[in-house]
């Protein structure tokens, strides 16, 4: 039932967007046994970075198939104890009979229930391991895969000697069915009687010797025979010879004639539509003749190669002209847009283009022309007055804000100073400046570009105030290509929250001195994560609602809402977080089990009771804190 949920991956929420990207610009596939490689399917699931918590609705008594898992402690617990919750909330029935009743059952043998559709897969059996998907143990897994890879070679084996035999046995019967076939194309012995026919040539050869050797006319006759074969085999071949050269000639003849018509016939078409281009042409004779130099052809079939390797070369002479063309171009118009970027008003009309090249360099001859000098000291004056002083102003607004923040932690350690964190100590909290190296190097700049920014002496203007003053305002707006980060870059340096790393110190209320320090939970236990967090929790409630500690009356809005709240704390880290948040005068609502409600009675004034006897619709009856004690000592609740 949950084999499909076993198989899938887990993703992250931090890390969902690039798997999601990865997946869906890959084709997933697997190479098989064979060496083929085949498609894959994946399957995952997203964990969200925040999730509700889902409780098991087990009743006393009943098993569901979800009880029936164990999940080990790591970052997926949560995460895979809500999904089995969800996914196996099925109740584990002994027979038929609670089989029908339930609406989401599964028997031992397999049948599994859900409303009015039933399934049951017996494709693999309930005890095979091979077919097991969860369990941190697969030694049983891997022995019984074992032993199914050893069966499996064993019968391959087999197989492999049954075909071997059989390939044997095809390759004999089609040798014997080739030689058949042969045999077929005689119709008589007499075709294939060659012992007889090789006898019968023996006795024929023999009289012909034994002829000549009696006659002396017949040995002549047959000397000249020989003689008079030989030079009719030499006289054929020289004939052979003669037509072959003939006819290469008249295929040369044919073609020259072609060639000289066709060229006739360009050269009369050049001389009556353009003489003057056909004595262009010959002007240019000289200079083909330097170009091509041992190359010029001196054959008519030259000339077609000689045509088309010059027009190649001129081509990629071409190509690579246009290339370096398209560089300066590309470049020229990247020079275009930095002047739009960096002078947009005196721009304005001028385009980005190799057209308004013109309009460029009017534009320089006009700036390279002004009297420039005369404009300096007011471009002074105004940097002065205007841009630094407004930087200035900036640098001290973060500073205000920055100290605000040593007042408000000031205001809670107050408010923690009056509660015990344990007996005879309280909690203070630690701002300190952080370590962060953007946050530091921007200060840094920021200080170096307005500092003594109201003297009244303008020669503490320079060149390198300027281009400080221009880095970094650059960065606020966002450089080409850089404006993603740039906005990052900006949020993070001028939030001046980021300015400090907050830690905990617990001291002693007598004597001041320092008893532990909390810079994070590690190596803390359980009451003491959960004390440390609510004391966090508390901290920050405070300073985002600027409470007011002390004050008899106040207009400050303190309402949060705290849901799934003390569900598995332990009873004291519950009254201590109620205490701290009565002593900061939060106005809390609680949403918790009913488990909890003895340890947050003494602190709330009416409870708000939520039931839903009919799976359908929910039921909330309100009743004031004395009501519900009323109520439930009359067992009516």
């Amino acid at each position: 039932m949950l084999r499909g949920f076993a198989l899938s991956l887990i993703v992250p929420q931090h890390h969902y967007e690039d798997v999601a990207r990865w997946v869906n610009e890959r084709r997933l596939t697997h190479r098989r046994t064979d060496g083929r490689v085949v498609g894959s399917r994946l399957v995952y699931e997203r964990m969200p970075a925040r999730r509700v918590r889902v409780n098991s609705p087990t009743a006393s008594g009943v098993l569901l198939l979800a009880d029936t898992l164990e999940v080990r402690d790591g970052p997926f617990r949560d995460y895979l104890e809500g999904e089995l919750v969800r996914r196996a909330d099925y109740r584990c029935v002994d027979d038929l009979a609670q089989f029908r009743d339930e609406r989401r059952a599964v028997t031992k043998q397999g049948q599994v229930r859900s409303g009015d559709r039933h399934e049951k897969d017996d494709r693999s059996r309930v005890d095979d391991p091979r077919a097991w998907v969860l369990g941190w143990v697969n030694e049983r897994k891997v022995a019984a895969l074992t032993e199914q890879l050893v069966e499996q070679q064993r019968q391959t084996l087999a197989l492999d000697e049954q075909l071997t035999r059989a390939r044997a046995q095809r390759t004999a019967a089609q040798s014997r069915v080739t030689a058949l076939a042969s045999l077929a194309e005689y119709t008589s012995w007499a075709e294939i009687d060659w012992a007889s026919a090789l006898s019968e040539a023996e006795q024929h050869e023999a009289e012909r010797a034994r002829l000549l050797s009696g006659s002396s006319t017949l040995t002549e006759i047959e000397r000249r025979l020989e003689a008079n074969a030989e030079q009719s085999a030499a006289l054929d071949d020289r004939l052979k010879a003669l037509h072959g050269t003939i006819a290469q000639l008249n295929d040369r003849i044919s073609r020259d004639e072609t060639a000289r018509t066709v060229e006739q016939r360009f050269v009369t078409e050049a001389s009556t539509n353009d003489p003057d281009g056909l004595d262009a042409a010959r002007a240019a004779y000289p200079l083909l003749e330097k170009r091509l130099g041992a190359q010029l052809p001196t054959t008519t079939e030259a000339c077609r190669p000689a045509s088309d390797r010059l027009t190649d070369e001129l081509d990629a002479g071409i190509r690579r002209i246009n290339t370096e063309l398209g560089g300066y171009t590309q470049s020229l118009l990247q020079y275009m847009a930095e002047a739009r970027r960096r002078w947009p008003e005196a721009t304005t009309e001028m385009d980005a283009s190799v057209e308004s090249r013109a309009d460029f360099t009017a534009f320089h001859d006009r700036v390279a022309g002004d009297d420039l000098p005369r404009f300096e000291e007011e471009f002074k004056r105004q940097l002065n007055t205007n841009t630094i002083r407004e930087l200035a102003q900036f640098n001290n607004w973060l500073r205000r804000q920055a100290e605000d923040i040593d007042v408000r932690v000031s205001r809670i350690n107050e408010a923690l100073g009056a509660i015990d964190y344990s007996p005879g100590r309280y909690i203070r909290l630690l701002p300190e400046r952080t370590v962060n190296q953007e946050i530091q190097a921007f200060r840094t700049d920021l200080r170096g570009a307005t500092d003594n920014t109201l003297s009244p002496d303008d020669e503490q203007y320079s060149e390198q105030r300027f281009l400080d003053v221009q880095r970094i305002i650059e960065r606020f707006r966002g450089r080409e290509g850089y404006a993603d980060s740039d906005k990052a870059w900006t949020r993070r340096v001028t939030d001046v929250r980021n300015w400090f790393t907050f830690s905990a110190s617990e001291r002693d209320r007598e004597t001041d001195a320092e008893w532990e320090h909390y810079r994070d939970s590690d190596g803390k236990s359980g009451g003491q994560k959960e004390k440390l967090a609510y004391t966090i929790l508390a901290a920050s409630l405070a300073y985002q609602f600027g409470l007011e500690w002390g004050a008899e009356r106040s207009r400050d809005f303190r309402f949060a809402v705290i849901d799934e709240a003390f569900g598995r704390g332990s009873d004291t880290s519950t009254r201590y977080a109620l205490e701290l948040f009565a002593k900061l005068g939060l106005q809390l609502l609680i949403v918790t089990p009913l488990q909890k409600v003895h340890v947050i009675e003494p602190y709330v004034q009416a409870i708000g009771f939520v039931d839903n006897p009919t799976g359908r619709y929910s039921r909330l009856q309100t009743l004031t804190i004395e009501e519900f004690r009323g109520r439930r000592s009359g067992r009516l609740l």
